[in-house]
């Protein structure tokens, strides 16, 4: 213990000296700040389950303090779905509306969107394919797989005006397999990022992959 630390430790506080007040949130703040909290914790390589008791230490706060903004955990990760979901569709939204590009090229847009937000979000990308939802409520992993068939749809479509544009005699067919093939690429390249403590970027050779799989020059 340093000299200074000995010294506060002896004196008494000054009774007129009052404390700082703490801060109270405003309203809404809180919960946003305990989802902040949850991303953070799952971008840690490698690690365990996440307990509300954890996330309220990191918090300073009591877990009573959780449950008064969200009635269980299961109802925190569905906090980090939602804007997940929203992050992703509102930006396919603005990729599928300029109608910049072919089909093929609009459908490269979006899944090099899709692994560069897991790549710049870490913790979110462990619950896009699973890993952070392994021990929790059933219905959270159901959602994550409902949110990539929604995925292979918008690329399915996107195929299929582009070969139609390009005259294929069988463009629903080649749509739907290739769409197939893109959702699980992309859920390849996330998984496999997570599961390398985030060390393997998912869209590393993205172009490459890309002129393989969608024939563009």
């Amino acid at each position: 213990m340093s000299d200074f630390e000995s010294r506060s430790a002896a004196e008494p506080a000054d009774p007129d000296v009052e404390a700082p007040a703490r801060k109270r949130p405003k309203p809404g703040e809180r919960r946003v700040q305990i989802l902040q909290a949850l991303a953070a914790m799952l971008e840690q390589p490698g690690g365990e389950r996440i307990t509300t008791a954890a996330l309220a230490a990191r918090l300073e706060v009591s877990e009573a303090a959780l449950y008064r903004h969200f009635a269980s955990k299961a109802q925190m990760f569905e906090g980090l779905i939602e804007f997940i979901e929203q992050s992703v569709f509102s930006l396919i939204s603005q990729i599928t509306t300029t109608g910049a590009g072919d089909g093929r090229q609009q459908v490269a847009r979006i899944v090099a969107m899709l692994l560069q937000f897991g790549e710049k979000n870490p913790g979110m990308a462990r619950v896009m394919v699973g890993d952070a939802l392994v021990f929790e409520n059933e219905r959270l992993q159901q959602r994550m797989n409902l949110f990539f068939d929604k995925i292979e749809s918008v690329l399915r479509q996107s195929l299929r005006d582009g070969a139609l544009g390009e005259g294929s005699s069988t463009p629903g067919l080649d749509a739907q397999v290739q769409a197939v093939v893109l959702t699980a690429f992309v859920v390849g390249q996330l998984q496999r990022f997570t599961r390398s403590g985030f060390r393997r970027v998912p869209t590393d050779k993205l172009d490459a992959c890309l002129s393989r799989m969608l024939f563009i020059a």
